[in-house]
């Protein structure tokens, strides 16, 4: 039976304990950049899925996310212990690290939004601006026609 509650309070436990040990416990200079963004845990509790970004060193770095993965999966075993310790539980799930790729999707659809949001105001000012085609009363009737 599968407790979705029991399993989601586990996850952010488990998140909390990765991030402070990556922080403060594991002495590796290429972690220093990682931030810890989401934890998932399967309903049997047997595997957990963390999701991780990458920090430039500065706004112009491009972020190394092979160098970080390759980091974490170096520390995977000494995270689980770790993990393992400060749980409580039977079995310490497997752990398993995932690039989170939310941030730069989030920004790409912001920018698509904001060109939007340009378009829109470029077609509405030109819709202001905009005259009828034709005679504005096609339907009416000359003096001539009538008689």
């Amino acid at each position: 039976m599968v407790d979705k509650a029991r399993a989601a309070r586990l996850a952010k436990r488990i998140q909390t304990i990765v991030a402070s040990a990556i922080e403060r416990q594991i002495k590796d200079r290429r972690l220093e950049l990682v931030t810890i963004t989401d934890c998932r845990v399967t309903g049997d509790l047997h595997d957990a899925t963390i999701y991780y970004t990458v920090r430039g060193r500065n706004i112009e770095d491009e972020p190394d996310i092979p160098m970080a993965a390759e980091a974490l999966k170096k520390a995977r075993g000494q995270l689980r212990k770790i993990v393992g310790d400060e749980l409580g539980v039977r079995f310490t799930p497997t752990l398993a690290f995932e690039h989170d790729t939310v941030p730069e999707t989030s920004a790409h659809l912001n920018e698509i939004l904001e060109r939007a949001r340009k378009r829109d105001a470029e077609l509405a000012e030109l819709k202001r601006k905009a005259k009828p085609a034709g005679d504005p009363n096609p339907y009416k009737i000359d003096d001539d026609e009538e008689a």
